[in-house]
């Protein structure tokens, strides 16, 4: 696998030092578990982290501190014991590791050769994360964004302004980026996307048909 698109570094380095909220985490880190340059860009910024908190003074904590801390791992929500099959997730049959503790939705038609699969998170932050299946061939109008979108690709492929968008790349857009992304001819294109608000049509059909687009 070749990836030519990364998250920027100030996104890695959020993610390293766990700034992230939960459905950004997740795409930031399918990708850093596939591709080797982000992955040592993330252990160098765990080593700095680490190094920088040796030369911190200790800080006094209470004698019962660790009873506490283990009382509340006892009293914090069980995970789902039953992860999903490799079903669950559409076309993907080598579903990343970090995924299969997730469960998805039913399939929902968002557009005409486009549909999507709401991934259940915790509950906490702004962002939601869903798995995003497009038809061979697919164009999508013109938009931009009122919040954030971070896309990974995992199967299939894309192209817009930025480029050609394969297995592994990731697409970041926000309310500065317009595109309009055409999904490839070879086969269909399966993402997972977090986002925060919605897409913005740029075109006057845009506008007319926005309401009807909700991811």
């Amino acid at each position: 696998m070749t990836i030519s698109h990364h998250p920027p570094e100030d996104l890695l380095a959020d993610f390293a030092a766990g700034r992230l909220e939960e459905a950004h985490h997740l795409v930031v880190g399918v990708h850093v578990a596939e591709c080797a340059g982000c992955a040592r860009f993330v252990r160098a910024m765990e080593q700095l982290a680490g190094l920088a908190l040796e030369e911190v003074a200790p800080a006094p904590v209470a004698s019962d501190a660790f009873e506490h801390v283990l009382a509340r791992i006892d009293d914090a929500p069980k995970p789902r014991a039953a992860p999903p099959s490799t079903e669950t997730f559409g076309m993907v049959r080598d579903v990343p590791p970090v995924l299969r503790n997730y469960r998805v939705g039913k399939p929902r038609r968002v557009a005409p050769g486009l549909s999507m699969r709401p991934i259940e998170l915790s509950g906490a932050g702004r962002a939601r994360a869903f798995l995003l299946r497009s038809a061979p061939g697919t164009r999508m109008l013109e938009h931009t964004h009122t919040g954030t979108e971070l896309t990974l690709v995992l199967e299939g492929s894309f192209s817009h302004e930025g480029g050609r968008f394969g297995p592994g790349d990731f697409d970041y857009g926000d309310d500065e980026v317009d595109h309009r992304p055409i999904v490839g001819d070879e086969g269909p294109c399966l993402c997972l996307v977090a986002m925060t608000g919605d897409l913005r049509m740029n075109s006057l059909l845009g506008r007319l048909i926005g309401p009807f687009v909700r991811l």
